[in-house]
């Protein structure tokens, strides 16, 4: 608090009299002075206001209201500072006559407290979903193709990645799982081992933070033999109901843990429906259904299957991933997806598709979700890295344009960097 002491007080015959303001506290020294013979008169008052806040001294007057306002109703005003000369053009400037503009956009982003002023999006570190790979080992092991990601061991690392974001306000995981390969199967049975990676890592942190908000991904690829997110025919076909029903088993396995939100990503026909149905049947109406709404068979996912080994074995995912030319097709999983009771809509990849995150927005009045992938992820850190970019500058800037086209929340490999930008750390 800033300390202002009041001088020059007559109190008479009375010694000096020193009073010093701390806060609001008034802290007194009287110095050979009997309090009854001290007296006060008012109009002697000084405050060096200006000085005890590191400015030029600053007189007041003692004048009463009264007296300054006739004062100055008789013509005798006090002095102000002058009007500051305007700023001179460069030389060479030439000489214009004013646009007949009644509007002029530019006056409202003329200063930097205007421009906050007048802002229309915002984020802060409670947008923020922080997605985290976890696996069976006791090390954390680094991602080659995502720098500063690893893959995090379940009973440490995560605990202490989880711990570095709830200090900076980002209170929202996503869990993806390495699975041994031993345990991949065709049918991908390991989905719904109440035992497995998934729910004993929800059990770990639920105990250690029972506030944190956890998503889980609902997909057969890490535990898939085959690396796809479905049951596959040996014909190569993905077999859509009867994946489903394995789904169902999964997000009923991962809401017994503790989940809050279960996150299918698999792009199966008619699959929300019935992953609510499960839930409901088992009690878990509170369980919340983030349907991957729009996921598009993208080229941006490429460091993230590095992250979890879970390419494909054969083929691609082109038939159950939508067609990153389709626009209007969108709106057909928005609707279906609404039907069957997902209560958030997620729009993948993010910056590519923010015509898409807009069109949701404007159809839907549901949340909506967008991941910002590791591909975009990676290509501003090595855009970083090569100096080509201003790394936290840009990463802040795509987080925004996210926001701004309609996103509520973005999942991003940024959020504890990002928010520790929001919160003024330094990296």
């Amino acid at each position: 608090m800033t300390a202002m002491t009041l001088n020059s007080v007559n109190f008479g015959a009375a010694k000096a009299v020193n009073f010093e303001y701390v806060g609001l506290k008034v802290h007194q020294n009287i110095t050979g002075a009997r309090p009854h013979s001290v007296k006060f008169v008012p109009r002697a008052l000084t405050v060096n206001a200006g000085e005890a806040q590191g400015g030029g001294p600053v007189k007041k007057l003692g004048k009463s209201d009264e007296e300054c306002e006739a004062a100055v109703v008789a013509g005798i005003v006090p002095e102000a500072p002058p009007v500051p000369p305007k700023p001179a053009a460069p030389a060479g400037t030439p000489l214009a006559t004013p646009l007949p503009l009644s509007r002029r956009p530019r006056r409202n982003r003329r200063s930097p407290v205007l421009r906050a002023a007048f802002q229309e999006t915002s984020i802060s570190p409670a947008n923020l979903v922080y997605p985290l790979f976890i696996h069976e080992g006791e090390e954390d092991t680094p991602i080659g193709a995502m720098p500063g990601c690893y893959r995090l061991g379940w009973r440490h690392g995560l605990v202490e990645e989880v711990a570095k974001a709830r200090d900076v306000g980002v209170n929202s995981i996503v869990l993806f799982p390495k699975v041994p390969d031993a345990l991949t199967t065709s049918t991908g049975d390991e989905a719904y081992n109440d035992n497995g990676l998934v729910p004993r890592t929800i059990r770990l942190l639920k105990d250690k933070y029972p506030d944190l908000i956890i998503y889980t991904d609902v997909a057969l690829d890490p535990y898939s033999s085959d690396g796809h997110d479905g049951i596959v025919r040996e014909d190569g076909v993905i077999l859509n109901d009867e994946t489903v029903h394995q789904l169902c088993k999964q997000a009923v396995s991962q809401a017994r843990a503790g989940a809050d939100v279960v996150s299918p990503s698999d792009m199966m026909d008619g699959r929300v429906g019935a992953i609510r149905a499960a839930l409901d049947a088992e009690g878990f109406q509170h369980v919340s259904i983030m349907s991957y709404t729009a996921k598009y068979a993208s080229s941006f996912y490429g460091p993230f299957r590095e992250a979890l080994d879970s390419n494909p074995r054969f083929g691609d995912k082109k038939t159950y991933q939508m067609n990153p030319a389709n626009y209007r097709e969108a709106l057909i999983e928005t609707h279906e997806d609404e039907a069957e009771g997902a209560d958030i809509l997620l729009v993948k990849p993010g910056l590519p598709y923010l015509d898409i995150i807009r069109l949701l927005r404007d159809n839907s009045s549901l949340p909506v979700a967008a991941y910002q992938v590791s591909g975009e992820y990676s290509m501003i850190k090595a855009g970083g890295a090569l100096k080509m970019i201003d790394e936290e500058r840009v990463m802040m800037e795509s987080l925004m344009c996210l926001r701004r086209a309609g996103a509520d929340i973005i999942l991003t490999y940024f959020a504890l960097q990002a928010a520790r930008c929001m919160c003024g750390e330094k990296r």
